[in-house]
């Protein structure tokens, strides 16, 4: 199971259509696909069918990721009657900013990491609809996340927030998770005429070259009226819907052949000590851990960074040990795992 986040730091570029886009992609080339909606606007689950009460949802999948939890906040969509395949979305709910702290401790921004390898066997793609900014959420769905695709619109704005968001990517990647990487940016309600929008979209090769997809999604109606109907746009009728359809197909195969690349084994050998680092340090606020990784550098021996911060394997944060009544269940499936 490979997981891509579509995010932007900026609102209003249509992060959430590139991820239905991309959504509608993999089921067109029937992936076993699941939508996590992450944004407490609920956009995505709106997009994709999914409206109606429902008793779990992806704040209680944040609160507990167990797995019972886990499931019933994965429901169907409604794209499966119009054609057949395997796409599912873990629903979103505005109860979801009460996680969108901008300080968030380690223990939480694992929470969807935890919860997704509940369904690991049950997905071939995972895509994460992110809120615009960099809080908690956010960078608890790249923590979860293979590769992150930036949204952005040829405006000032959305440029600086696009160059914000290859920074925070870079320095979570460093700190925290190896296996992250920015898949690149695209550029989203692109106008050819508006020589403003040439001027902006040339300014972005500028500043991140090959990392910004030759394609370019242009601002047309045929989405949003595909979106308003819950429907996916491969399934949607006329030339300008093939077209963007196609685009959306073009995105999707550059981050499945992202997926293959080769991990080395330094990579591979960092992520064993980050893991670890992880288990010791889930209590601390996670811009804590993050500076940590600068004095890390420093240092000779990774062993002497636990020394430094004058933490010991077998301690536990104090916030752990409060909450170790509430947090049994998953504390025993931990060393089930580990074991």
């Amino acid at each position: 199971m490979h997981v891509l986040s579509v995010s932007s730091l900026k609102g209003g570029v249509g992060k959430t259509t590139v991820a239905l886009g991309l959504a509608s992609a993999a089921f067109a080339r029937g992936l076993r696909t699941l939508v996590v909606d992450l944004d407490p606007q609920c956009d995505a689950s709106t997009g994709l069918g999914a409206i109606g009460e429902f008793k779990e949802t992806v704040a209680d999948v944040l609160l507990n990721p167990r797995h019972n939890i886990v499931h019933r906040a994965i429901v169907a969509s409604s794209w499966g009657k119009v054609q057949s395949g395997h796409i599912d979305v873990m629903l979103g709910s505005p109860k979801a900013l009460n996680f969108d702290t901008p300080n968030p401790t380690l223990r939480d921004v694992w929470k969807l990491e935890e919860a997704l390898s509940r369904v690991e066997k049950d997905y071939d793609l995972v895509i994460i609809d992110t809120p615009p900014s960099i809080n908690g959420l956010t960078r608890t769905a790249w923590v979860a996340s293979d590769r992150v695709l930036i949204v952005s619109e040829p405006a000032i704005f959305s440029v600086v927030a696009a160059e914000r968001a290859m920074r925070a990517i870079e320095e979570l990647r460093r700190a925290l998770t190896p296996r992250l990487q920015a898949l690149g940016v695209v550029i989203n309600r692109y106008r050819p005429q508006s020589k403003e929008h040439e001027f902006r979209a040339n300014e972005l090769h500028e500043m991140f070259g090959e990392q910004v997809l030759h394609v370019r999604l242009e601002e047309r109606a045929t989405m949003q009226q595909a979106q308003g109907a819950a429907r996916p746009i491969h399934t949607w009728p006329g030339d300008s819907a093939a077209e963007i359809a196609g685009i959306f197909d073009e995105i999707l195969a550059a981050a499945l052949a992202s997926f293959v690349e080769h991990v080395g084994k330094r990579a591979a050998k960092s992520e064993k000590r980050f893991a670890r680092l992880s288990r010791i340090m889930r209590g601390q606020n996670l811009d804590t851990v993050l500076e940590i990784e600068a004095l890390e550098q420093k240092l000779e021996e990774p062993a002497d960074i636990f020394e430094a911060l004058d933490v010991s394997e077998d301690s536990q944060p104090t916030e752990i040990a409060e909450s170790a009544t509430e947090s049994e269940p998953i504390e025993a499936e931990e060393k089930t795992n580990e074991a």
